[in-house]
Parts: structure tokens; C-alpha cells; sequence
């Protein structure tokens, strides 16, 4: 079989389709046949160099496709089921995992960058890492929502707590964060404002069912978002900018208001005057991808239309560096799929 795999990091260069041994399903995994996989900002940050990342590895957090075999003890599939990977991993031992915390565990892993992942022709995983495909989305779009999903849904539900009512600043409408934030974000009854930089992406997030949407090169967020709140600011802040945006969050952020962070896609040098924290009584969460009961959630929103995954292009696996280069570059409007 082939798969991308990376054996040093680098430019888009360095990604390979590989030939390399079909994997043998170990007792409790599931043997699925890859349909289709999708990208993620953290694809970049593993090609480029995040530390620890053993070498060689295949590419590739979310997934979907057709169980091709099983191994022993495997109870709830079968050869021909149609399903979706769960893309995260943990332990599964430690007193964190026995109490429904899984996304807390040191442990804690995720395909694609702490073992072999979805950018293959075959991937063999744990049957805990597999999940029936929702039966409305194709395998293109099955393959969009897993991470992101559970990353939105988390950084919002888990870890904000949003209530309806209140104003949700996201930021970047048309990443997969962005966009699955937004979609959630109205089903819980919020206000959404967000971000986007060009006017088709303005156009973009206005489909996506934004309320207001701000072309952060043409106005100052900050002053837009407190006009648009009649001063107070947003309730919740969505970021997973970092470095470029981390000031202009702050200043959007109302009394009270929560910013839930989870990426730092521009660095991770910021500050924070706590005399403005603590006499404003803001919170600043962190939030990363999620736990088994959220990748459940977002099963059934995905189900029952509430996200509905976006797909901006479709590459083939051995054309994956040119894919690389339209995420890397901002060009994409929604998620990129690579198909084998």
C-alpha cells in the first residue's frame, strides 16, 4: 500500500507517497480502508517540525472510509461497516480516563503526530477509534469534522460554557475551527460575529450563518465588536491565532467575558495586564481537541445537520504537497480532503 509519511521535517518537499507493508490489525483493532482524509493546520506544524514527533510518519488526523478487516476481540464491527476515525488517543488506564477526563491525560496522543495516521490506503486502529460514519455525509465530508469538531465543541461547550444569548467573537470564518465554531455557536441561540480577510471569505462566513462579519484588513475589530455590542464586548472569545490577534481579543472582550484559547497558529509570545483581568473579572481558558463524549456530540450534530462540514478542495494523496501549499498560504475556504 502507499501513504504520506514525512522523514524529516521541512517545505512541502519533504512529504513522500510511500510504499510501504499493509498493516496487520492487532487484537482489538479495526482494519479500515481509507476513502477519504482530511488536512488540518496541524499537518503543517508536524511537517515543519513539532518536537517529538517520531520519524518517519504518516500524515493525517481525520479520516473515513470501509472496515477492510478486524482483529480478535473486536465486538462492534465489521468488514463493509462505513465509519469514521476518531482522530484523538489516549491511555485509556490512568484515573483521568476511568472518570471520563481523557483529554486531561499525559498520555494523551493523536493521529498524525504522536503515531501513524489517516493519509494512507489502509490504517489499522483501535476499535475505541472508530465510529459509524453518519449516514447524511459522504466520505468527503465524514472526513471533515472529527477534529475540528471535537476542538470547536469543546473550546465552547467543555470549556466556555456558552448560553444563549450571548455575543461569540470567533476568529478566522473560513478555517475549520473558525467555521465549525460558528455553526455551534448559533445552535446554542449566540450572537455570532467573526473575521475574515478578503471579500469572498466576508461572503463566506455570511453563509455560514454569522451575524455580523468583520474584514479585519479593511476595520479595526476591536471597535466594530464594541459597536456592535453597544460597548460591552463579547461574552465569548473564540482564538486560535495567537501572537497577532491576542491584544485585539482582549481589548473585544466584555466584563465577565470568557476567551477560550486553543491554537496559536502566529506565535506564542503575548501578554496580559492583569490589572484589566482581574477588575474586568475575565477568564482566560485553555481548550484543546476533546474527550470521547464530545467526539459523540459532534457525531450527532453532524447527524443531525447542525455542523455541516465544508469542503474547499480535493487533492490526490500523491499530489499532497500542493495541498500543503493552499493551506499554508490562507487560499483555502473550508477543509481540504485528500483522497487516495
Amino acid at each position: 500500500m502507499n501513504a504520506i509519511r514525512i522523514h524529516k521535517h521541512g517545505g512541502p518537499d519533504v512529504l513522500q507517497w510511500d510504499a510501504i507493508p499493509v498493516p496487520e490489525p492487532k487484537n482489538g483493532d479495526v482494519l479500515v480502508q481509507i476513502k477519504a482524509a482530511a488536512m488540518n493546520h496541524l499537518d503543517i506544524w508536524v511537517r515543519t517540525g513539532i518536537p517529538g514527533v517520531p520519524l518517519p510518519i504518516i500524515m493525517g488526523s481525520d479520516g473515513s472510509g470501509i472496515v477492510h478487516g478486524i482483529g480478535e476481540s473486536v465486538s462492534q464491527f465489521a468488514p463493509g461497516d462505513e465509519v469514521v476515525i476518531q482522530p484523538l488517543v489516549w491511555c485509556g488506564k490512568c484515573s483521568l480516563c476511568k472518570t471520563g477526563r481523557e483529554n486531561y491525560c499525559t498520555s494523551m496522543g493523536i493521529l498524525g503526530e504522536t503515531e501513524n495516521g489517516t493519509m494512507a490506503e489502509l490504517i489499522s486502529v483501535p476499535e475505541k477509534n472508530v465510529q459509524k460514519k453518519p449516514a447524511n455525509l459522504n466520505f468527503k465530508e465524514a472526513a471533515a469534522f472529527s477534529l475540528v469538531g471535537q476542538t470547536a465543541y469543546a473550546m465552547l461547550v467543555r470549556r466556555a460554557k456558552i448560553n444563549s444569548g450571548e455575543t461569540v467573537l470567533v476568529w478566522g470564518a473560513s478555517s475549520g475551527v473558525g467555521m465549525t465554531a460558528i455553526q455551534i455557536a448559533k445552535h446554542f441561540g449566540c450572537t455570532v460575529i467573526t473575521t475574515a480577510g478578503t471579500d469572498a471569505k466576508v461572503a463566506f462566513a455570511k453563509k455560514l450563518g454569522a451575524d455580523h462579519v468583520i474584514h479585519y484588513k479593511n476595520e479595526d475589530v476591536a471597535s466594530v465588536v464594541k459597536e456592535l455590542t453597544n460597548g460591552t464586548g463579547a461574552d465569548v472569545i473564540v482564538e486560535h491565532v495567537g501572537e497577532a490577534t491576542w491584544k485585539t481579543s482582549l481589548k473585544s472582550l466584555a466584563k465577565g467575558g470568557r476567551l477560550v484559547t486553543c491554537g496559536s497558529t502566529t506565535g506564542t509570545d503575548v501578554s496580559i495586564n492583569l490589572r484589566h483581568l482581574f477588575f474586568k473579572q475575565q477568564s482566560i481558558l485553555g481548550s484543546t481537541m476533546g474527550n470521547v463524549s464530545s467526539m459523540d456530540e459532534v457525531l450527532k450534530f453532524a447527524e443531525s445537520g447542525v455542523i455541516k462540514p465544508v469542503i474547499d478542495s480535493v487533492f490526490e494523496m500523491g499530489n499532497s504537497a500542493d495541498a500543503h501549499r493552499k493551506l499554508e498560504n490562507g487560499e483555502a475556504f473550508g477543509k481540504i480532503v485528500l483522497i487516495p
